[in-house]
This record gives C-alpha cells, structure tokens and sequence, in this order.
C-alpha cells in the first residue's frame, strides 16, 4: 500500500498498489539500506495512515461541485434573446422597477444567476414602417442608458473577454442582437453602423421576409415575394459583411431555404438564438433534425459548430399548447385589428406592450405545459446535434407571458440546470448549455473576423461582381 522513496536529503512516502512486490524487492536488493531506515520508515507510516485516516473520517475530499445550484451558481450563464427592450422605450421601463408581470430585471437576473444577456433590437415592420433604422437607433440607445444608469449592477459587453470581465464584477453583461434583417434597410453601411455601437448578432429576417432572405414566418403566404433561392446575392454578401465584422449569423425566423443557404455562405459557425426543435412541436420556427445537425457542422472543416439556444415559448415547446394556440388565432387577429383602428381612430399610436396585453388575455385561457417539455428540446438536441451544440435563448417579455409552468422570469433559471442535471447531465455539460458553447462559439467568430479582415479587398461582393438578375 505504501513505497518508501528515498532520496538524498529527505524520505517520501507515496501510495502504490503493487506494495506487496516492492517491499519484497527493497528487502533482497538493499536489505541494510532498509534496515537502517526501517525505524523512521515505521514512524513515518503509522502516522501518515493516522493522518489518512482522521481525513477520511472527519474532512471530505474536495470535488466538483454535483448539487445542482452549486453547479448554476459556478456557471456563467448566457442567454441570447430578451425583448425587455420593447418595454424599455415604450413603457420608459427601468430594470430596476419590479417585474409588474414582466420577466427580466436586476432583482430576476441577479437571483437567477443570469451572467449575461442579450436585448433584442426588434422593430415591429407594420407599427414601425419606413422608420426601423429610427427604431433600431432607439432601441440601441435604451440599453445604453440603463448601463449608464446603473454602473453598478450592469455593463455593456461586445465581447467574450467583456462577459467573463463582467462576470467577475458580479454584473449583469449586456449585449445586443438585431431581430430582423429589416432594420439595415437594405444598407451594408448600416450594418456596419450597428455593429460599431454593439450590436453582436443579427437574424437575417424576423416573421416578415425582406428583399433578400426569407421567413418561415410568411413563406407560405403567396402575396409576399420570395427570393429564388433562400438568399439573393444581396444577402449573401450580408452574411459575409457579417462574418467579417464580427457579427453572429443567426438564423432564428428564417425560412428552411434561407437557413440552408446562410449554412453554406457564413465562412463562421451559425447560431439560432432562440428556436427549438420541430421534431417534437411542429411549428415552422423549430428547426428540423437535420437542421439542428447542419448547425452543429456549421462553419467549415477547421470549425467547432454553431449553437441552437432553446426558446422557451409554450407554443415552441408543446404541440398541444401549439394547437390550441393555432385555433384561436382568428379571434386573436380580429380583436387585434380592432385595437390598431381604435388607436388610429383616437389618433394615437399603438405600442407593442399594448398589443401584447391583448394576446396575453387569450393565451392565458390555454394551460401552461410542464417545465419538462422544455427540457425535451434541450435534450432532444443535445441529443441530435451533440451537448457542444445547445444553449439557451428564453425570449423573455416575447411571449405573451406564456413559459412553461415553474418559468415566470429570470429568477427560475437554476430550475433548469436542476432539471438536466435530474437527467443525468454532468456539470461539465451543464456549463456548456448554460453558457460556455455561446462563448466558445462567439470566440470563433471574433477569430473568423480577423482572418477575413487580413483578407480585406481580395473579395468583391456579389452583388457588384454579378449585377445581373438571375432568373
């Protein structure tokens, strides 16, 4: 059990499970060098095996934290996708008002161990037509503003290195992400624009399709044009501008088309900052299985893979919510229709936060599914494409108010790492869905800009080399 080591100024007692032969040896081979050491050797012994015995006994070995809150507590956790934002300008909201049946503030995110989060810059085309960049710069500045605010309990973040700095000082890291190609307005020089004042990722497109990408929102409609082919050279070069910049590809609200097109045109690995899958809820914001496995390969041979963070949305992440949802839409739609006329009768304009109230009425008269369901999609990808490829992208104050029972807002998050862990996650692979694959994948990107920008100018765009229609 134990081998004697000696060495010129000092003795060392090492564990061995082959003590039996070694002793054995030192005995025939230097028996009078054993012998003179023999009586230190027994000291040595009897004490190290006294001691041994009283930390067995009364001090535990230290390991890797196995309960689940230790594990939520140690993470950084990351989620990609809050349209808080919304409430921030139009409801002049403050973070740290209380939640007033929203779900994210300082007090939730604190409480929840949120380390990070990303506003979503979304402009809603009806309300906001003609004026998204406008909107956009609006939306942008509110998050500024809360930063400046309260220094103390936020920072802004552009980077990897930004989160991990603001997770040391023990303050929420915000970043942001555009929801809707529509709000470049056709313009790469806005595109650049936004991402000089932090903008970190973009969808290509929101529910609306625009004049070069797709949405699963409005493909089936045959009133809104469509590209050929998912992407038109126009938006290829946006998704090279992108990954030059430093800009995550996001291909949440895509249509398929778009998506497998995005796949093949970003030199970087794709995210899709909030979507779930549609094996298990058939809505066309999910993403197929090979979808979710063409993320996971995203970004060339020498890449890692992108990342798909679940949304939390009831009506993503259970058929049955979904198909009571769906069946009232018609009567969602006509009362909404009827607060935009009465708005623009009274000559006043009608707000997101006002519209959502609506819809929260109507989907409050269908049950909430189980918080199990939303486990079912981080797992079935996980599963699907690999636990390096799966994180989390709640959409807090974007649903309605409609997450699964056990979620109402940034303060329930550890319930989900108790969850995984339940079945058998590791810490590890926890850490890895809680944040560390957006932060792996962010690093890849930054690295991907860097090789493009030392390539600046050997590229020209599509859009200029191939001017032509194609038919």
């Amino acid at each position: 059990m134990w081998r004697i080591n000696r060495r010129p100024a000092f003795f060392r007692i090492v564990f061995h499970p082959g003590w039996k032969s070694e002793v054995s040896l030192l005995q025939s081979r230097h028996h009078q060098k054993l012998m003179k050491i023999k009586p230190i050797a027994t000291f040595l012994l009897a004490s190290t095996m006294h001691l041994a015995a009283q930390t067995t006994a009364k001090t535990p070995v230290k390991k890797s934290p196995t309960d689940p809150l230790a594990v939520h507590r140690n993470a950084i956790v990351i989620d990609t996708h809050a349209d808080t934002t919304q409430r921030l300008v139009d409801e002049n909201y403050d973070l740290t008002d209380p939640l007033n049946g929203g779900q994210l503030n300082f007090d939730a995110a604190k409480k929840g161990n949120l380390g990070a989060e990303f506003f979503s810059i979304w402009v809603e085309p009806d309300l906001y037509k003609g004026q998204s960049a406008h909107r956009t710069l609006e939306l942008i500045d509110a998050v500024y503003q809360q930063a400046a605010k309260h220094p103390d309990q936020m920072r802004m973040a552009f980077s990897p290195a930004d989160i991990i700095a603001a997770h040391r000082e023990h303050k929420l890291a915000a970043l942001m992400g555009i929801e809707g190609g529509h709000s470049i307005e056709n313009s790469l020089a806005l595109l650049r624009d936004y991402y000089r004042l932090g903008v970190r990722y973009m969808t290509l497109t929101w529910s609306n399709s625009n004049d070069w990408a797709d949405s699963s929102g409005d493909i089936d409609d045959p009133k809104v044009h469509h590209t050929q082919d998912g992407l038109t050279d126009f938006g290829k070069d946006v998704v090279y501008e992108m990954n030059r910049l430093g800009m995550m590809v996001d291909i949440s609200h895509g249509s398929d088309k778009t998506f497998y097109r995005a796949v093949i045109t970003s030199r970087a690995p794709v995210i899709a900052s909030h979507s779930s899958a549609r094996a298990l809820t058939n809505a066309p914001r999910n993403m197929t299985d090979d979808m979710l496995r063409a993320v996971g390969r995203s970004g060339g041979p020498s890449s890692k893979g992108g990342v798909v963070m679940v949304n939390y949305y009831s009506a993503f992440i259970s058929q049955a919510y979904r198909d009571a949802d769906q069946a009232q839409r018609p009567e969602v739609k006509k009362a909404t229709d009827e607060l935009k006329a009465q708005f623009t009768k009274e000559g006043k304009q009608v707000t997101y936060g006002d519209l959502e109230k609506l819809q929260q009425s109507y989907a409050n008269k269908i049950p909430r599914p189980p918080l199990s369901a939303l486990i079912d999609h981080i797992d079935h990808i996980a599963k699907v494409a690999g636990v390096d490829h799966v994180g989390l992208g709640s959409d807090f104050d974007g649903v309605s108010g409609q997450l699964p029972e056990g979620i109402d807002s940034a303060a329930d998050l550890p319930k989900i790492t108790q969850a995984l862990m339940d079945r058998g996650y590791s810490p590890a692979d926890c850490n890895k869905i809680l944040g560390g694959n957006l932060l792996r994948v962010f690093r890849e990107v930054e690295a991907t800009a860097k090789e493009l920008q030392a390539e600046s100018g050997s590229r020209p765009k599509i859009g200029e080399q191939q001017p032509f229609k194609k038919p």
